[in-house]
């Protein structure tokens, strides 16, 4: 099924009914209008059907390069709400109970490889520098972390990160 997603409104695509065994929402799920997505997901779900929401954040409590990045981009940012992420289960709103049960999650610490440049690229990536700054502060925010990078950090080095998942299971 081809869709041009950009010339259709999002309310306006849909799926048959029950055509998905799973459905997965990486990264994205908080964002979302969970009122009206739900019920759509559940319709396109077959039975038995499930909802798997994953999330990776760095730790900056516990990792001394994620830390010292982060408060470069509160220094441009300081409204920045993605700061300062502890290991903790997925919130499922309210509203995704009424369809779906929880059937499984999980949390866990992993040490992610980055070497200078990709860790300025993952970092720049963030909704508090790249989808939130105008060009000339990421200019000079990109300045700024790449000094800071080549004098905290080796040239390859790992982020303490943790995953978390939950699996929801249409009712």
């Amino acid at each position: 099924m081809d869709i041009d997603y950009q010339a259709v409104p999002a309310e306006e695509v849909c799926f048959p009914d029950e055509t998905f065994d799973v459905i997965t929402a990486c990264q994205c799920f908080w964002y979302f209008d969970h009122a009206r997505l739900m019920p759509r997901l559940h319709r396109m779900l077959k039975p038995g059907g499930s909802l798997l929401i994953l999330y990776m954040a760095w730790l900056s409590w516990e990792d001394p390069i994620a830390e010292a990045s982060e408060k470069l981009v509160l220094k441009y940012n300081p409204g920045w709400s993605g700061a300062g992420e502890t290991v903790h289960p997925i919130e499922i709103p309210d509203c995704c109970r009424e369809t779906f049960t929880l059937v499984s999650h999980e949390e866990y610490k992993l040490a992610v490889p980055f070497t200078r440049e990709s860790w300025h690229g993952r970092m720049k990536a963030c909704r508090g520098i790249g989808a939130s700054l105008a060009p000339e502060e990421i200019t000079r925010w990109e300045q700024e972390h790449k000094a800071l990078l080549a004098r905290i950090a080796p040239e390859q080095f790992e982020v303490l990160h943790y995953a978390a998942l939950a699996q929801l299971q249409k009712r």
